[in-house]
This record gives structure tokens, C-alpha cells and sequence, in this order.
């Protein structure tokens, strides 16, 4: 894989991330009723964990040499009270993100950036953590 490649799912993530961090924030502020006091601090603190994968990723696309995207995802971001909806917005949400770690990092393997490539490891296992901890909310 070249490294217009590895640029393009590079920023792929980054736009993924940069949708997440805009539904996590829109989230915490409309969450109400009796769980608000939880989930709101769950939705904030994803935006910042959002945020710190995003500067990892972006810090990547520099380091190859890349130009970063500054534009989110255009996946909809479903505007909802109900917290059930947020909650499985959120679990397609880190799905996808997952898996698109999971589909980069064979590539940062190829080109042998060993520091690189444990970064994305640590965002990918991160996104795996949200998936698992999501699922177990939606039980």
C-alpha cells in the first residue's frame, strides 16, 4: 500500500472521529430524566477521548506526510431525546470506528513504523473497550 493509501483511511478515521466528537458533545447536552447524571458524563467523556484519538490520528497523516481533513463524517447524526437511541448510535458509531482501525493497522504494519503503528493499536483497542462497554449498557 502506498502512502496515498494509508493517507486515505487515515483521514477516513479522522473525519470518523471528528463526527464522533460532534454526536458525543450533541448527546451529552440533550440526555435527559433520571439518566442524564450518568450518561451525560459517559457522552463528555467520549468527546474527549474522541478528541485524543483524533489528534493521534492526526498527528499520523503529518508524520506521512499527509494533509489532514478538517471535515467530519457526513454519516447522520440522529437527533434524539431517548436515551436508548443515543446509546445504539453510539455502538454503531464505535463499531464502525473499530473497524476501521482494525483495517489500518495491517497497513502502518507494511510500511514498519513500529511507533506508529502502537499508537493506532492503542486507539483501536480503545474503540474495542467503547464497543464492549456499550453493548453491556444496551443489555
Amino acid at each position: 500500500m502506498t502512502n496515498a493509501g494509508i493517507l486515505s483511511s487515515l483521514n477516513k478515521a479522522l473525519g470518523w472521529e471528528l463526527r464522533a466528537i460532534a454526536m458525543y458533545a450533541h448527546y451529552a447536552a440533550y440526555v435527559s430524566g433520571i439518566h442524564r447524571i450518568n450518561l451525560a458524563t459517559h457522552f463528555n467523556n467520549e468527546v474527549t477521548e474522541s478528541i485524543t484519538h483524533a489528534a493521534t490520528v492526526r498527528s499520523a497523516i503529518v508524520k506521512l506526510g499527509g494533509e489532514a481533513t478538517t471535515e467530519r463524517d457526513s454519516t447522520e447524526i440522529v437527533h434524539t431525546s431517548d436515551f436508548n437511541i443515543m446509546l445504539k448510535e453510539a455502538y454503531k458509531t464505535e463499531m464502525t470506528a473499530s473497524e476501521t482501525y482494525r483495517e489500518i493497522l495491517p497497513l502502518i504494519d507494511e510500511i514498519d513504523d513500529r511507533e506508529l503503528y502502537d499508537a493506532l493499536e492503542v486507539v483501536y483497542f480503545d474503540e474495542l473497550r467503547s464497543v464492549e462497554e456499550l453493548r453491556m449498557m444496551l443489555m
